[in-house]
């Protein structure tokens, strides 16, 4: 069986998220413990971070900014394997916004023509150096954001601002920002509904149900559109942010046929959720 790790940073919350497609936990030889380390933000919104068979992970929060609510921003977590660039990958994949499945229209996000030229941690002092952009068409609920995605690394003490090397007039706006900004916290959702298949290959290989947070999965069913429920072997993904579904007979599943998807689940902190609604399935393919 083809184990390959995808990873979304975050997560994404797909797209918006790091996650693992076929890494699974019951397939793996363990040779040595892996550890899964948090910020502290991570485990006061999300609780213990998920476990690991091998190898190193680092567990952190991005904030986006919401629509919704004006002046407050929503956690959601993230990983990646790559500690020295934690900051750099946090910045990126909130400039990348998070307009995915069930959150799309939620946020406000960073104009497109925002870019992150550098970044630079001088004992404490995190320097952001953008292009000319930040200065003309950012607001202060995309900067609070940044500075709370910022302020959760260990070592952080002051944040500056740059375009194009120069001090920016809008560094002033993150001076104060504190997590009396952030939503409390709701029940788990489901994110979307993903099919994964080698490349060139005809049938699925296996069906994803993505949420929102690592969550352990208490029921999982795919239906199809007549209520008939699609047998199959059911795992958690790498950092228990999908149940998938490994069908016996991956030629019933098609792309833009309707599914029922129908969970229970609960996060590390306690907080229960369950849902039934309807899908159309997305196809992608496994990264080579």
């Amino acid at each position: 069986m083809k184990k390959t790790i995808s990873i979304i940073i975050t997560i994404t919350l797909v797209g918006f998220l790091i996650y693992a497609i076929t890494f699974r936990k019951k397939e793996i030889p363990v040779e040595k413990p892996g550890k899964v380390v948090a910020t502290t933000a991570y485990q006061k919104y999300f609780g213990p971070a998920p476990s690991l068979d091998k190898g190193t992970a680092y567990a952190f929060v991005i904030y986006f900014p919401s629509r919704k609510e004006p002046g407050t921003v929503v956690p959601f977590p993230f990983f990646t394997f790559d500690e020295g660039s934690i900051k750099k990958v946090a910045i990126e994949r909130l400039l990348g916004g998070m307009e995915t499945g069930s959150y799309q229209g939620e946020f406000i996000h960073f104009p497109t023509g925002i870019r992150l030229i550098a970044t630079n941690d001088d004992h404490g002092t995190v320097t952001v150096n953008f292009n000319m952009e930040l200065n003309t068409s950012v607001e202060s609920a995309e900067l609070r954001a940044l500075a709370l995605t910022l302020r959760q690394f260990k070592g952080v003490k002051d944040i500056r601002l740059q375009v194009e090397g120069k001090e920016s007039p809008l560094g002033g706006l993150i001076k104060n920002v504190d997590d009396s900004a952030v939503q409390q916290q709701s029940p788990p959702r489901l994110l979307s509904v993903t099919a994964m298949k080698d490349k060139g290959a005809r049938d699925i290989e296996e069906v994803n149900a993505f949420f929102d947070r690592p969550v352990e999965v208490k029921e999982l069913k795919l239906l199809s559109k007549d209520g008939q429920p699609f047998a199959g072997d059911l795992y958690h993904s790498v950092f228990d942010m999908a149940a998938v579904l490994k069908p016996n007979d991956p030629s019933q599943l098609k792309e833009r046929m309707p599914i029922k998807v129908r969970w229970k689940v609960v996060d590390k902190l306690g907080r229960q959720a369950e849902g039934d609604s309807d899908w159309l399935l997305e196809v992608k393919q496994h990264e080579q």
